[in-house]
């Protein structure tokens, strides 16, 4: 009997230090940014509005973390309507056809308290790279309706010709209207659930 109470006992131990936990985006308090460079000599700034992604680990530390994230392209706004609707045309996103930009965590490596490398399949366009991220971790608070928020910052850069969005103009000066390389700066409040 004290056999199968230890079996039991060491089992529930086991469930218990493996128990997954659930972080989803908290919108109202993240923000996914990107930056171009804009006819060589100055950058042009935008956002997407809409957006959802959820951190599973089972560990306090976000240590074995795997993250997944989804952007809905037509919400993209760089405060020119003309240039939002150039941008969701089949010249860049293809918004029609591709709806949806995805990231799924392949690596999230902790580096020192504050700071992680990111690693994952982006997709755009139809188009899946491995891309990189450094990660900041803000830590954890909890607000005033007593959930348990934790806060990230991510940082990477994507050449947007990997993932066929490929549009772009010769200026006069000899340059590019649009920079290959974009910045992006991914700021997230995460809640636990």
């Amino acid at each position: 009997m004290k056999k199968t109470l230890l079996i039991i006992v060491a089992g529930l131990t086991t469930l218990a230090s493996t128990a997954q936990t659930t972080w989803v985006v908290d919108p109202s308090h993240s923000k996914v940014n990107f930056t171009v460079d804009h006819l060589v000599i100055s950058e042009v700034d935008g956002t997407f509005k809409s957006f959802d992604g959820k951190i599973i680990t089972s560990k306090d530390d976000f240590a074995d973390a795997k993250i997944s994230f989804t952007i809905d392209v037509k919400s993209i706004n760089t405060d020119s309507d003309k240039r939002d609707n150039h941008l969701r045309s089949e010249d860049f996103f293809y918004v029609e056809k591709h709806p949806k930009i995805t990231f799924e965590s392949t690596v999230f490596t902790k580096i020192d308290e504050s700071h992680y490398a990111l690693k994952g399949n982006l997709t755009m366009r139809g188009v899946t790279k491995l891309v990189e991220f450094n990660v900041k971790y803000g830590g954890q608070a909890e607000d005033g309706y007593g959930n348990t928020k934790a806060g990230f910052v991510a940082k990477g850069n994507v050449n947007r010709m990997d993932f066929g969005i490929a549009w772009n103009a010769k200026t006069k000066q000899g340059g590019w209207t649009v920079g290959e390389e974009v910045a992006l700066v991914i700021k997230l409040e995460m809640m636990k659930k």
